[in-house]
């Protein structure tokens, strides 16, 4: 009698994006001509025979923190704080970032906060992860989780809560056109997720 093939597992298949090799820098502005051409001008005329250079240059601009290790820039803490283990936050930071869908402009502020755990970081350098992420092609959704967990792997604190609040000009100045908009997203980690207390005051300073 025939015996029934034992039943599959689940496998967790883990999924990576292949490496793309970066073309040269005559290949990117050969691409912005062929946008020029494709957008029904002509990238051999005088006000465009520079466009595509500086288009180059801008992305090297616009999306730098791929080049950025956001962990590596809060690694140097200071432990010196005498037993400081009260709320940290960082208000309004403002970010210029750009939508993965539509290479549309978003323009936002963050609020970033934690409660350390023996260590502190200058506060510059929740800045910079701020900037490090925002400088890439980004889904809010997603940089505001990418901001918490990287500051969360770096300096265990007793938690982490980071909101971001954005225009998409995907949404403002194309598509449905609603300007005046904007997107507010969250991500709370340890004892801002477990304590509305304390999240609740975090919240309160958020304008």
């Amino acid at each position: 009698m025939r015996q029934s093939p034992p039943p599959m597992k689940n496998k967790l298949i883990k999924v990576t994006a292949p490496e793309v090799s970066a073309p040269t820098r005559e290949e990117a502005e050969a691409a912005v001509r062929t946008l020029l051409r494709w957008a029904g001008d002509n990238p051999e005329r005088d006000g465009l025979l520079e466009t595509p250079e500086r288009v180059a240059k801008a992305f090297e601009e616009y999306f730098r923190g791929y080049k950025d290790d956001p962990e590596a820039i809060l690694q140097k803490t200071f432990e010196e704080t005498e037993g400081y283990d009260e709320m940290i936050v960082l208000r309004g930071i403002r970010f210029e970032s750009h939508c993965e869908h539509h290479l549309a402009p978003i323009i936002g502020r963050a609020w970033v906060g934690y409660i350390p755990n023996g260590r502190v970081v200058g506060i510059s350098k929740l800045a910079r992860v701020v900037e490090a992420y925002a400088k890439r092609l980004q889904i809010q959704e997603k940089m505001t989780a990418q901001i918490a967990n990287a500051i969360e792997s770096a300096l265990a604190p007793q938690g982490v809560a980071v909101v971001l609040k954005a225009e998409h000009h995907c949404m403002t100045t194309r598509g449905i056109h609603k300007p005046g908009t904007d997107m507010v997203t969250s991500r709370m980690l340890g004892i801002f997720r477990d304590s509305a207390i304390t999240r609740q005051e975090f919240l309160s300073m958020i304008d």
